[in-house]
């Protein structure tokens, strides 16, 4: 079962929330996130990616930029941040459109992530777990939440309708249109979802796999140096990570798209060929129209690929549209064996921006 734990969160002044609000820093280019943060000193971008206010040359791995990003989040402690009084959670609202989703901002148990009680579906890439782990350390504290999925609780959903009903501690809309609201919950309600969350049987990453194995490599390493890390007495210390848990039924998956830049020495001809062995293979749009198409690009035109292959009821990963995707063409027909090596693979996500919410220790 589950287990969550409340804890002061160092967040944004009310006032300063829409200005310290950003997209996940993996996002965006360095050129990108310079655009973004321009005439905004606030803009969390000059924390999570701190390189953008150093030489447009520098190794975005160098040691003077995990130097300028602790000192950037230190700077902004004084004037822009709050450390709440007790430990919380928080319902975090976002609203695109006339679709809305309620998720549950919370620390959870590193030892339900090794124990698979929160379950993984990436491979991550050591040298993106080695960016956030050394971010991680250099500021002493996780500052950018898990996306966590989970089968709806009506415990859980009771206590979320009554709590959004009130005032909000941030409500703003980000400039990608997307509004962005947070509650924060204590006392008996926050217990209540304790409880609740005790009863789910198992969670699910949706995205943030790089964060949540940087969170453990954290630990292994204050634990190598004989280390207890820094406490506020709430239990959400550096055995925990910060994740967002969203319903099942009120979640929504953005795209995360491939692009491969060679066909592996295939021609068009034969590469159509191959795939129309393992998919259906017809003209379609560039959003796919039902669950568990896949759309591709190729040679100005989209296509929708419907795999032949029945899904297995018994394995929730394997017919996920990544695993589809990863073991019926990149691997077999585009030789991509590992996509977190492979130089010939590239990814693009839609950005989102959200109100930053941090736990140090």
């Amino acid at each position: 079962m589950a287990i969550i734990y409340p804890f002061r969160a160092l967040r944004p002044q009310p006032a300063n929330a829409a200005r310290i609000a950003a997209v996940p820093y993996d996002v965006v280019s360095a050129d990108e996130a310079r655009k973004l943060a321009d005439d905004n000193p606030l803009s969390f971008l000059r924390v999570s990616r701190a390189e953008i206010e150093l030489s447009p040359d520098i190794d975005p791995y160098s040691s003077a930029v995990y130097e300028r990003a602790a000192s950037n989040f230190t700077r902004l402690k004084e004037p822009a941040l709050v450390l709440d009084t007790e430990p919380s959670v928080y319902f975090y609202q976002l609203r695109m459109g006339e679709h809305q989703q309620v998720g549950l901002a919370a620390c959870f148990s590193l030892d339900d992530y090794d124990r698979n009680v929160i379950k993984k579906h990436e491979r991550t890439r050591r040298d993106k777990e080695d960016d956030r782990t050394r971010h991680l350390m250099a500021l002493g504290a996780q500052t950018g939440p898990v996306f966590l999925t989970y089968r709806a609780s009506a415990d859980v959903n009771d206590i979320a309708t009554e709590v959004v009903a009130g005032e909000p501690l941030y409500d703003f809309v980000a400039p990608d249109g997307v509004r962005h609201s947070l509650w924060r919950v204590t006392g008996p309600q926050r217990t209540a979802l304790v409880n609740a969350f005790s009863r789910v049987p198992a969670m699910y990453i949706a995205d943030g796999h790089h964060r949540a194995a940087s969170a453990a490599r954290a630990r292994a390493e204050i634990r190598a140096a004989g280390q207890s890390g820094q406490s506020l007495g709430d239990g959400a210390d550096f055995n925990t990570f910060l994740a967002v848990a969203f319903p099942h039924d009120q979640v929504q998956i953005l795209p995360y798209n491939r692009i491969v830049k060679d066909l592996a020495g295939l021609s068009d001809a034969d590469f159509r060929s191959a795939v129309s062995e393992q998919f259906d293979l017809g003209h379609g749009p560039a959003v796919p129209l039902n669950r568990g198409d896949i759309a591709m690009y190729l040679n100005g035109r989209w296509h929708t690929l419907r795999s032949r292959v029945a899904a297995n009821p018994t394995d929730a990963i394997a017919s996920l549209d990544v695993s589809v995707l990863q073991d019926q063409l990149l691997a077999p027909i585009l030789k991509i064996a590992d996509v977190r090596t492979d130089k010939r693979i590239d990814f693009r996500r839609r950005a989102r921006a959200a109100p930053q919410n941090w736990r140090t220790w």
